[in-house]
């Protein structure tokens, strides 16, 4: 490692309100998505304006050269990130693990109950001393015994690489994970998307800094299904709603829906497509292990069926219809098929409207995952604590 000196100029230290955007910022870009940075871009007073320049000075956001029009930096959405992750710990419980166990042993920081002999690669680092000396102690007094020598143990004792025992560790293993987050027009009450994405980016930054190897992809899912890269992610907001029918029954071509989202209502829950575009993601990823987070307040109201036509068609049905669980219900075992892992987030506020949960008992049972039932103020912790400790059974948070 290298270290270059200059000489000190005096000027103050970074400190973490200059590293990272204010809070108030965060809260309000997270809240209202593109909205706040057209909000921003049109103040008026002159206080508001130098303080919307000295972001820009400090490389939060920037001017679009063509249009003027802000827009987040690299910088903003880091910080956004290490925001959200510094809230997300500050609700979790204390002990929780860092890592993904497995219930194979293998190099990791966390050492477990047990020991076993050095094999060629293994790090010497592990090396339990203790154990290692009894091993050449013993098989000492056995070399003495078989050459008829008694008494005292000779020293110094001499050990040999079969001597060597190492302490036993908890495997650890890259994980490629997709967060399928619900954009339906419900997930505004609340503040469930705001959670959500909260929770999204936070994980983010933990996974950055701690999992190296592992991989976060996040996907939406709405009338239709979309990726959003990361660095959209701040911006993205929830479908608002545009029928107010008792009972709706659409039907259009997905590919002409895709091409046009506007002739069609975008605040209905199609987790089937959501599902199907996070398996495909996963597919292209090299992780020995695979899982799916489903944030969710609802049941699923659309779904894409092939007609006898061969075209795919694109159902917007409400109330939900068993069809449509039907359907999504398969394309959740394709994913559990091809070993991906599903762990579902209900969120759960409306508890006089709770019966759809029975559809996330019967994805979690077919797919044998896990599904969590909490509040969207509790989302963060909850989510935390199932990627790091790998939780392999149904959980309910209070």
């Amino acid at each position: 490692m290298r270290y270059n000196y200059g000489e000190f100029e005096g000027s103050p230290f970074p400190t973490p309100e200059s590293l990272f955007p204010p809070t108030k910022v965060v809260q309000f870009i997270l809240q209202h998505g593109e909205k706040a940075l057209d909000a921003m871009n049109k103040v008026e007073g002159d206080q508001e304006k130098q303080y919307i320049q000295g972001l820009i000075d400090a490389g939060f956001l920037e001017r679009d050269e063509k249009t003027g029009e802000l827009r987040l930096t690299p910088k903003m959405v880091r910080g956004l990130e290490h925001r959200a992750l510094l809230d997300m710990f500050a609700d979790l419980k204390k002990g929780s693990r860092d890592g993904h166990a497995t219930i194979t042993p293998g190099p990791s920081d966390e050492r477990i109950e047990g020991t076993k002999p050095y094999e060629f690669g293994d790090p010497l680092s592990e090396i339990d001393v203790a154990a290692t000396m009894r091993n050449a102690f013993r098989r000492g007094e056995e070399e003495r015994r078989r050459g008829g020598v008694a008494g005292a143990p000779v020293l110094p004792i001499h050990i040999n690489s079969g001597d060597f025992e190492l302490h036993l560790t908890e495997g650890r293993a890259d994980c490629a994970t997709c967060i399928l987050l619900d954009m339906s027009g419900s997930m505004m009450r609340y503040g469930r998307f705001y959670q959500a994405k909260r929770v999204a980016m936070g994980l983010a930054a933990m996974v950055r800094g701690k999992f190296p190897l592992d991989t976060l992809d996040y996907a939406g899912f709405y009338s239709l299904a979309c990726t959003i890269p990361e660095r959209e992610l701040p911006l993205a907001m929830p479908k608002p709603v545009s029928m107010y029918d008792s009972s709706v029954r659409l039907r259009v071509p997905l590919e002409q829906a895709e091409a046009n989202p506007a002739m069609i209502p975008q605040h209905f829950t199609n987790l089937h497509l959501g599902l199907r575009l996070a398996r495909q993601t996963l597919a292209r990823r090299g992780a020995a292990n695979k899982q799916i987070f489903v944030i969710t307040d609802g049941q699923p109201t659309a779904h894409v069926e092939t007609s006898h036509a061969g075209v795919e068609m694109l159902h917007l049905l409400y109330p939900p219809s068993e069809r449509t669980s039907s359907i999504t219900l398969q394309e959740a075992l394709r994913c559990h098929q091809m070993g991906i892992r599903i762990a579902t987030f209900a969120l759960i506020e409306d508890y006089w409207g709770m019966d759809w949960v029975g559809f996330v008992d019967q994805m979690t049972r077919l797919t044998r995952g896990v599904a969590y039932y909490c509040a969207s103020e509790n989302l963060g912790s909850t989510v935390v604590e199932s990627y790091l400790n790998g939780k392999r059974r149904k959980s309910f948070t209070q």
